[in-house]
């Protein structure tokens, strides 16, 4: 009598509705794909020479979407992407964050932090905020909209960010992740909810024709990565 093999995992429960997973091919052997987008992800720099040039709404809410795809602790989806075109508001989000700046560097930072920040040029000016068509504002949700328990929320934010980046990047934009602190400024300014945090403020769109970033080199995978094989 043929044995039965136990099956490798186990059943979901009867009252979890689950679906077969419809994987993505990327229609070449699985190396040649990662080293395809490596080629493409090696050319994100953060850039601070944002050009005026429009961006559509339909680019931003495809690039958002991308975000939502995330994981995400229990699947609360703990993220609020806000964006903004408004010349007015980005105005106002813009002498705001300035105003947090200059406080930064006359008397938040220490000489070792300002120190390290000296190769990029940054400064209290952060005239990108009104030039760059949109700014995606990032908040994390401390509870869902309903008062429900969010979990892991730094860690679903920031992976769903990471994937914003990309996919902003991916559509031939530039960003930058801006992280003007305090930032509780930015949910007043936005009208948000007190359940909604702060988390990242982050101009997209097209880089100036003379724009330059920083001389910098990345770390090799040997100094990134460790196989226990």
């Amino acid at each position: 009598m043929a044995q039965h093999e136990e099956p490798l995992y186990a059943p979901p429960p009867a009252d979890s509705p689950h679906d077969p997973l419809e994987r993505f091919e990327p229609g070449a052997p699985p190396e040649t794909a990662a080293r395809a987008f490596y080629e493409v992800m090696r050319k994100r720099r953060t850039v601070r020479m944002f050009s005026d040039k429009p961006v559509s709404r339909e680019t931003i809410e495809w690039v958002i979407r991308t975000a939502g795809t995330a994981p995400n602790g229990a699947h609360k989806q703990p993220w609020r992407f806000v964006a903004v075109s408004d010349a007015a508001t980005k105005s106002r989000i813009r002498a705001a964050a300035e105003e947090e700046e200059r406080e930064f560097y006359s008397r938040r930072a220490s000489e070792r932090w300002l120190e390290d920040l000296r190769p990029f040029a940054t400064d209290p000016d952060k005239r990108f905020l009104d030039i760059a068509p949109w700014i995606i504002v990032v908040f994390a949700l401390k509870k869902t909209d309903d008062g429900g328990q969010t979990y892991y929320v730094n860690e679903s934010v920031g992976i769903a960010t990471g994937m914003l980046l990309a996919a902003a990047h991916h559509a031939g934009l530039v960003t930058l992740t801006h992280t003007p602190s305090p930032m509780g400024f930015l949910r007043e300014t936005l009208g948000r909810p007190e359940h909604e945090r702060p988390y990242l403020l982050i101009p997209v769109g097209y880089p100036t024709e003379d724009c330059v970033v920083p001389c910098l080199e990345r770390k090799p995978l040997e100094e990134i990565s460790v196989f226990v094989e």
